[in-house]
């Protein structure tokens, strides 16, 4: 069954809708010591993708230390539309629930938001105590550091009493500003990729990543011409002109994984990357040869004399 488009949004897809209640202990300035969460998950009429969301929901609650934290999720089958992944599926909505708790302490206590969050976000000592596999080293811990240099780049306090000042003179008309912390947990997957140097010099790339508004083709093509430039004269100018990256297939570029984790991109360039310096080491010779011959020699020149003979290199590389 072929579906158009808007057919198949309608019946498939969507982020998952939840119901969530929650018990949170807090000290008068703010400190959360603990959470206890119930969470019904909409999974819809079948499981799909379902089955990995409650642990990338439980994932984006970690940018804070609840102290105490317990959870019950549930996963429930209804009579709706079937839900997917999105993009950063569950850790979106775990990110919505740890804010919406942030903000009803903040305004039991009549504190500015910042300042709860701020006072909850995880030391390192306590990142490595509840979520040792996550911590990685001191230096990389950097949410804290983060979150100070975006209030002050984008004068936060200012403008949030600009706008407390605004909403005392306005009794319909309301402002608010809000500076959200976000973590995503990354993750690093094999990745094939192909470079192609066809007769006309033109350079055909394919990787097992997608292309989704993430920029990865352009990642790709820039990583190309990094690499493959110290063959073109004159720098690298025109060469991206001469670049093209293809949607691969199943059947031209086998076991191509799924475009996800915020990895893809680079893992795809670290493949194009190997594969662009294999073809560099083969075809150098053949350059430096030319260039004794006749000095400055073109791409063109260069690809006219190692054809017939066909270079593609395919690699995986793996992290």
């Amino acid at each position: 069954m072929y579906l158009n488009r808007n057919t198949d949004m309608i019946m498939v897809g969507g982020r998952h809708p939840m119901k969530a209640r929650y018990s949170v202990g807090f000290k008068p300035d703010g400190k959360i010591t603990a959470l206890h969460l119930d969470l019904l998950i909409n999974a819809g009429i079948s499981a799909d993708a379902s089955p990995i969301i409650p642990g990338t929901i439980i994932s984006g609650l970690k940018k804070y230390n609840w102290g105490a934290l317990s959870f019950d999720v549930k996963l429930c089958k209804t009579n709706n539309t079937s839900k997917s992944v999105m993009r950063a599926p569950g850790e979106t909505q775990g990110s919505l629930i740890a804010e919406a708790i942030i903000e009803h302490v903040a305004a039991v206590l009549s504190l500015d938001a910042n300042t709860v969050r701020q006072k909850n976000f995880h030391s390192y000592d306590s990142l490595v105590l509840f979520y040792p596999e996550s911590a990685g080293e001191s230096s990389t811990y950097t949410l804290h550091s983060i979150f100070d240099r975006l209030a002050s780049t984008s004068s936060y306090l200012k403008r949030a009493e600009s706008i407390k000042k605004f909403n005392s003179c306005n009794k319909w008309r309301k402002r608010g500003i809000s500076s959200v912390p976000l973590i995503l947990k990354v993750r690093v997957r094999p990745a094939p990729g192909r470079v192609s140097v066809l007769s006309d010099g033109s350079i055909v790339i394919e990787v097992g990543g997608i292309e989704l508004g993430q920029g990865l083709w352009t990642k790709v093509q820039q990583m190309a011409v990094y690499a493959l430039g110290q063959l073109w004269p004159n720098g690298c100018e025109g060469l991206l002109d001469r670049i093209r990256v293809l949607q691969s297939d199943t059947l031209n570029l086998i076991q191509g994984g799924v475009t996800a984790g915020s990895t893809t991109s680079e893992s795809s360039c670290a493949a194009t990357l190997q594969a662009c310096n294999m073809l560099v080491e083969r075809l150098k010779p053949v350059l430096d040869r030319l260039q004794l011959q006749s000095g400055i020699v073109s791409w063109d020149t260069l690809i006219s004399q190692v054809i017939p003979v066909f270079y593609n290199v395919s690699l995986c590389t793996v992290k």
